[in-house]
């Protein structure tokens, strides 16, 4: 796979997202929800871009999971986050994880992948 613009904006914002969230690994542990969801975005950025045959037969399944699991983790800070901005805190660090994961999913936007016609 050869990376353009779009592909180094989905690594930039996947890492971003990773490493917002594991590095509350301080005030949360190694076992909490929010830090090992940085590690299932490190895992799923190296499934939708290592040179794995498994994976890239499965190119388009891979995208749909990265995009759900995203999504999923912005919906879940909407239910359960803490909203309180405060730069001082820890809650601020969930907007800024938002808005790089927000910015990935744009930039995945435009790497959908091609329908196959019949």
């Amino acid at each position: 796979m050869k990376l353009s613009f779009k592909h180094y904006g989905i690594i930039l914002t996947g890492l971003t997202t990773a490493f917002l969230h594991i590095s509350l690994y301080s005030d949360f542990g190694y076992l909490d929800w929010i830090v090992l969801n940085g590690f299932g975005t490190i895992a799923l950025l190296g499934a939708y871009f290592l040179p794995i045959p498994y994976f890239q037969s499965r190119h388009r399944n891979v995208f749909r999971v990265l995009a759900g699991y995203i999504l999923l983790t912005i919906l879940l800070w909407i239910i359960f986050g803490d909203k309180t901005f405060q730069v001082e805190t820890t809650a601020a660090t969930g907007y800024y994880a938002k808005i790089a994961e927000i910015s990935m999913l744009a930039f995945m936007g435009f790497d959908l992948p091609k329908s196959k016609a019949g």
